[in-house]
């Protein structure tokens, strides 16, 4: 989609991970010229990408990397997966206010900030609107809620940011708690539902996320997007569906909703299981956005179902899984090979249930 910002300097902030060097690639293909802050480069090397290697907590590292940017697509965040909530205020809120200083200080165009569903915790009412007051129930959660109040006071101050809030997001390469996942289906084992599974649950395509921040971006004036598939089902529809696609004798099993949380919540507290707060406790509950002020604002219309994208994921990671066991950790979370410590066992022992 031609714009005012094509031909313009990017910066992407988090670049080396899943979405970002997702992203990177997308912005290469509009026209821009890009510049990757990140603490490890891409895996692959662009001529045409400029590498600042950095930490989005050193102020002067990042006033660095914006000058001479036009528009700034901010990613890095710690995820979900951290067990140490100290580090969200540090990293999360701390890194987003750098470089909102850095990004006034310089006069940058535009900022899209990559928030997340997550503030919006375990929904009262659905659909989930840009207007929902938040309601995070983890430190993750809390964290991008206190980015985005950042954020409306450098509004304030005159920066033009567009708040983009993503559904969990998809796509080949994405690995994390998904890795998980795909890989019991690939083993055979059962896969776990709270309850009956039959909360309706959406999802995004990285590459869907891509085409909206971009598009954001060259729409001027400050905005809040909620941004999601328009094609989704219940979780337990979307799994079955999975099951069936990869042939094995993997099958979909209802689990008690209350013990399986507070199982959960004492395993990852003792660091035997690799979930955060936000994944054992919004995994069994409905969750999606109205997405309609992004498709009309944007003229932005999303290309992948929960099905197809989840389909799309694991088929990745089935060709790719010898290589991705063998090298294990990735630049990001959502790139790696995760543990599964004693959650694992606990799905294996479903078999017998």
């Amino acid at each position: 989609m031609p714009g005012e910002l094509d031909s313009a300097r990017a910066l992407v902030t988090g670049g080396s991970g899943f979405f970002g060097h997702l992203l990177i690639a997308k912005l290469r293909a509009h026209g821009y010229l890009v510049r990757n802050f990140d603490l490890h480069p891409l895996d692959e090397t662009d001529p045409d990408v400029e590498f600042y290697q950095g930490d989005i907590c050193d102020a002067d590292a990042v006033s660095q990397a914006c000058r001479g940017i036009d528009v700034i697509f901010h990613n890095v965040a710690l995820q979900p997966l951290e067990k140490d909530k100290r580090v969200f205020t540090a990293v999360n809120y701390g890194g987003t206010s750098n470089l909102l200083d850095a990004a006034l200080k310089h006069r940058v165009k535009k900022v899209i900030y990559t928030s997340s569903t997550s503030i919006f915790g375990i929904p009262k009412s659905l659909p989930i609107r840009v207007d929902t007051p938040s309601s995070p129930i983890e430190a993750y959660g809390r964290s991008k809620v206190a980015c985005e109040g950042l954020c409306k006071q450098f509004i304030d101050k005159g920066l033009d940011i567009t708040l983009l809030r993503p559904r969990t997001t998809i796509g080949h390469g994405r690995l994390g708690i998904f890795q998980i996942l795909f890989e019991w289906i690939y083993r055979g084992d059962d896969v776990p539902v709270l309850g009956s599974g039959g909360n309706q649950f959406q999802f995004i395509h990285a590459n869907d996320l891509a085409d909206a921040a971009i598009r954001a971006a060259e729409r001027p004036g400050p905005a809040t997007y909620n941004i999601g598939t328009d094609r989704f089902g219940t979780m337990r529809e979307m799994l079955e569906t999975l099951c069936v696609h990869a042939g094995t004798e993997s099958r979909v099993k209802s689990v008690p909703m209350r013990p399986t949380i507070w199982a959960n919540r004492i395993l990852s507290g003792c660091r035997l299981s690799p979930l955060g707060a936000y994944h054992y406790l919004a995994y069994g509950y409905p969750s999606y956005f109205d997405i309609s002020n992004a498709q009309a604002d944007l003229r932005w219309q999303p290309q992948y179902s929960n099905d197809e994208m989840m389909i799309e994921s694991y088929d990745w990671y089935a060709r790719n899984r010898a290589n991705l066991l063998q090298d294990g950790t990735g630049v990001s979370p959502n790139r790696s090979v995760i543990k599964q410590g004693m959650l694992g066992l606990a799905v294996r022992c479903l078999r017998w249930i």
